[in-house]
């Protein structure tokens, strides 16, 4: 393991909240290096579209959104490298971050590390991601006017998502494995009683099927074993968020769900580690706030790196 320079600050992810941060700590004349072990971007990526985004009223390309998070990031002087973290340790004055090959010290940490939706893990789901196949119904709802779609999943988020998307389409089911929501009791109200919802219970879908769009799902009622073709527009899979926080685990406080939590200031359990975006306990998960607490972590590092003279 090859120890490399030592930098005023390690962002970790370089997805919407980590380039964010870049931009503001490179901008402060802070060293800072980014580590990205995929391509910069983020869950972003996974979508087709970004509308609502403020500045692009006519939306934009997730990829042109992010590339010019990167070119900004590295016009104020942040290193990307593509790496990734395996741990996080203290070391005298440093934090350090040992990536695949090398290790990165610095004087702060910001982890923007993201989270991943859970995937059904069904046949064409990921072909059909972005093409009626979606993970977020903030982000994507206003592409399926007088549509047909279905919701899989029987938690708040879902039912949250399924209210948003009747105000869209003009059908929607929600396809949940059990026989009784999880969700509090108000969200079960508003969608069991609104006239254009109908509940599958008992359904898994088994299959997303469609030439170069989402056409239908393969739904099966476990109960009664049989399957059935469910002609769809869109498929909105809202079964849980499991952010990246394992080379954490024991060195910042997680919650329940293993997000790390933050203060006000985007400040972990760890002086000197603070968090942003998906990963952070205090983060809805759109693309603006991921870059809100982007900037409010790295204007946090620069008052902790002040403050150690």
């Amino acid at each position: 393991m090859s120890a490399g320079a030592a930098y005023d600050v390690v962002v970790i992810g370089a997805g919407p909240a980590g380039l964010a941060a870049a931009v503001y700590t490179g901008r402060g004349r802070l060293q800072t290096v980014v580590l990205e072990k995929a391509i910069p971007g983020g869950q972003i990526l996974l979508t087709d579209w970004v509308e609502n985004y403020p500045g692009f009223p006519d939306g934009i390309a997730p990829f042109d959104l992010t590339d010019n998070f990167r070119k900004q990031a590295e016009k104020f002087g942040a290193v990307i490298e593509t790496d990734e973290a395996k741990a996080v340790h203290r070391e005298e004055k440093y934090w350090v971050v040992r990536g695949q090959g090398r290790e990165y010290r610095a004087r702060a940490v910001i982890i923007a590390s993201g989270a991943a939706y859970r995937k059904l893990g069904i046949p064409d789901e990921m072909r059909l991601t972005g093409k009626g196949v979606s993970y977020c119904a903030t982000c994507d709802a206003p592409f399926f006017r007088d549509a047909v779609v279905a919701v899989v999943g029987g938690g708040d988020n879902a039912l949250t998502e399924a209210v948003i998307l009747t105000k869209f389409c003009r059908k929607l089911y929600v396809i949940h494995r059990r026989d009784q929501f999880r969700a509090i009791r108000i969200l079960q109200e508003r969608v069991l009683s609104n006239p254009k919802i109908e509940v599958l219970w008992n359904c898994i879908v088994e299959a997303a099927e469609g030439e170069n769009q989402l056409e239908r799902a393969v739904v099966r009622n476990i109960k009664e074993d049989r399957s059935f073709p469910l002609p769809l527009d869109g498929l909105f899979i809202s079964i849980g968020m499991d952010p990246h926080t394992g080379f954490v685990r024991g060195v910042v406080e997680l919650n329940e769900w293993g997000e790390i939590k933050v203060d006000s200031r985007m400040a972990t359990s760890q002086p000197g580690i603070f968090a942003a975006g998906d990963v952070a306990d205090a983060c809805p998960k759109q693309v603006a706030t991921a870059v809100g607490t982007g900037v409010t972590a790295a204007l946090s590092v620069n008052e902790y790196l002040e403050s150690l003279g």
